[in-house]
Parts: structure tokens; C-alpha cells; sequence
């Protein structure tokens, strides 16, 4: 197969900044239909990767594709309207008195905060599907002040989903969860992909727990380089979390879940 028919082909990527390179070097590629995680201690690389891959961050040097398209060759802007983003990060974006409704309705026009009185006609359908996939519909109509956290990244997750996203992108999405409402989230995401149409989903995160069966392939980063990748299965070793995270690290799983611990050097 041709590197051109992966649905995210990254090769020799690399990203400069003066005298500090931030990515070396790192070859990733996804096929159409695979769920990947990508899992790095802080400073690993993990954002500059977002960013290169959704044009936030120029390239030094190397190529990316996506779905077809080409960076510096491809209308990458236009592109982008079809990649969604979850972050936990941009919550605080979203007035608190608007309510979860006109949060997703606002998805196509790329703006927090905004929506058209037409949006709201003709999309408040397709809102509440795509509130049902993440089992969120009964959020419709409650202000976002009042929603927990948890409850924010699905709403924000079916925001993504009206503009039909080929790829869905949660960075660190379970950060400031607690333990049930991180369980409710990943369910939700678990149930996203088994669905028969489900975008490419990459998880962004620093906790192997978060890691749910969906996600088949890992991407392990560090210092900016990649430096494991493939099956889930065969990325998360002792060996290779253990140099990760630059800590002796013992890994295993349990009813499907990933556990991880350290310990003694």
C-alpha cells in the first residue's frame, strides 16, 4: 500500500524552534479505521504533534497527510473543519448560561459561543443526534454553569460530531475528571467506537488507564521522537513505559484495562 493511501501518513517529521528541536524525525502512520492513543511523559512531544498534524505548528521539515491531503499542497484550513478537537482546555470559552444545545449547534460555524438563528432551525435535530451518541440528550437544555466536567467533554464531542469529523482528536480529555465521571467519559468515547461509521479517534493522554479496548494502536513518545508504535498490545511493555517515563514501571492488564505501577528501581 502507498504511504498516500493511510489515512495519517507522518514522515520525518520534524519541528525547529531556534536551537530547540521539539519533534525529530517521527514517522506515525494510521490506517482508515484504527483508534490510536498516543501516551508520552510531559515534554514528550504530544501537543507539538497536534498541533503539526492540525497546521497550528509549521513543520521544519518531513511530510503529513491526511486523509488524502497533503500539507503545503492541500487547502489545510478547509481540512481542519473537518478534524474535531476536544480539549479540556477551552471550557472556560463557552458563556455559562448558554445551554448544551446551542453549544453543539455552534460546531459548524467553528465559534464558541455563537450560532445563527438558521443553525438553530434547521440543525437542532442533528444536535440532539449527535447528543444521543454520546448519551448526553438529556443535557439539551441545561446551561453549561451546571454541567460537570465530564459532562462538557461529551457535549463537546458531540459539538465535533455535526460537522461528520474524519478524524476526532481528544487531548488529555479526562484531565480534572474524577474517577466516576472519567469512567462515564471513556464509556461514552468506548460507544463512539463501536459505532459503524465512528471518525479516526486519537487520545492524547499521560495515563494508561485512560487507554479503554477501542484504542488497537499506541504511539509512545519521548524527547520528540517516537519511540514505540503498533498494537496496544505490543507498545505497552515494562521495557518501553519504562523508559518513557525514565522510572521502573511494571504494567499489566486486568478485565481489559490497563494498569500500571511502579516499582522498586
Amino acid at each position: 500500500m502507498n504511504c498516500s493511501d493511510a489515512f495519517i501518513n507522518v514522515s520525518s517529521l520534524t519541528v525547529q524552534r531556534g536551537d530547540t528541536t521539539i519533534l525529530q524525525d517521527v514517522d506515525w502512520r494510521v490506517e482508515r479505521g484504527q483508534h490510536w492513543a498516543i501516551l508520552g511523559a510531559n515534554g514528550s512531544g504530544k501537543t507539538s504533534l497536534l498541533k503539526a498534524l492540525t497546521a497550528y505548528l509549521t513543520p521544519s521539515r518531513g511530510v503529513i497527510q491526511v486523509d488524502g491531503q497533503t500539507y503545503g499542497k492541500s487547502n489545510w484550513p478547509k481540512l481542519r473543519q473537518r478534524i474535531g478537537l476536544v480539549s479540556s482546555g477551552i471550557s472556560q470559552q463557552v458563556p455559562l448560561d448558554e445551554i448544551a444545545l446551542k453549544t453543539v449547534l455552534s460546531g459548524p460555524v467553528a465559534q464558541l459561543g455563537y450560532w445563527t438563528r438558521e443553525a438553530d432551525t434547521t440543525n437542532e435535530t442533528l444536535a440532539r443526534e449527535c447528543l444521543q451518541r454520546m448519551g448526553a440528550v438529556h443535557l439539551a437544555e441545561r446551561p453549561w454553569m451546571h454541567l460537570s466536567q465530564g459532562e462538557r467533554q461529551r457535549v463537546f464531542i458531540a459539538r465535533a460530531l455535526m460537522t461528520q469529523p474524519v478524524l476526532l482528536i481528544l487531548d488529555e480529555p479526562c484531565a480534572g475528571l474524577d474517577p466516576v465521571m472519567r469512567e462515564q467519559f471513556l464509556s461514552s468515547v468506548s460507544s463512539l467506537m463501536r459505532e459503524d461509521y465512528a471518525p479516526n479517534i486519537v487520545l492524547v493522554t499521560h495515563h494508561v488507564e485512560e487507554i479503554v479496548p477501542g484504542f488497537s494502536h499506541t504511539l509512545v513518545l519521548k524527547d520528540g521522537h517516537a519511540l514505540r508504535q503498533g498494537p496496544t498490545i505490543d507498545v505497552l511493555t515494562n521495557d518501553c513505559l519504562s523508559d518513557a517515563f525514565n522510572a521502573p514501571i511494571h504494567i499489566e492488564q486486568r478485565n481489559g484495562r490497563w494498569r500500571l505501577e511502579l516499582t522498586s528501581a
